[in-house]
């Protein structure tokens, strides 16, 4: 084990250098360095306390796992999805962008929580009929 360690860390030391001999080679790395630091920025003070956030808001739900995974969902479509909304000016190429990417995404997102909402409306069906060899529930008016 201490074997596959070390040579994953000298991997990962291996494709350091290389990132920052490539780096060295741009004509201005200042912009890639403001970028990267910009990301940690972006990640450490705005999406990290925003999935704490959520993950705390989901604990008490009963149905926590089917909400953690549609907010998953959701997160991975918004990322994939954001970085053809917030693309600066149009496309060089006109079939790069053929369709409203923002309507679409809101349309993916509202069938996600559509679907959640169903899985989650037939779990508690499921789980409120008796099953095999259980008496039915008494009606509140009999005694």
């Amino acid at each position: 084990m201490k074997s596959v360690r070390l040579l994953l860390g000298g991997a990962g030391l291996l494709l350091i250098a290389v990132g920052g001999r490539l780096l060295a080679e741009l004509p201005d790395p200042l912009d890639v360095l403001v970028w990267m630091g910009g990301a940690v920025v972006l990640h450490d003070g705005i999406i990290a306390p925003l999935v704490l956030a959520a993950g705390l808001a989901v604990a008490a739900v009963p149905a926590r796992g089917l909400v953690r995974g549609a907010l998953l969902t959701a997160g991975v479509l918004v990322l994939v999805t954001l970085p053809l909304l917030l693309r600066p000016g149009t496309p060089p190429n006109p079939s790069a962008l053929p369709l409203p990417y923002g309507r679409n995404l809101l349309l993916v997102l509202a069938a996600v929580a559509v679907a959640a909402g169903a899985m989650a409306a037939v779990g508690r069906w499921r789980s409120s009929r008796p099953g095999p060899g259980e008496a039915a529930p008494a009606a509140s008016g009999d005694k």
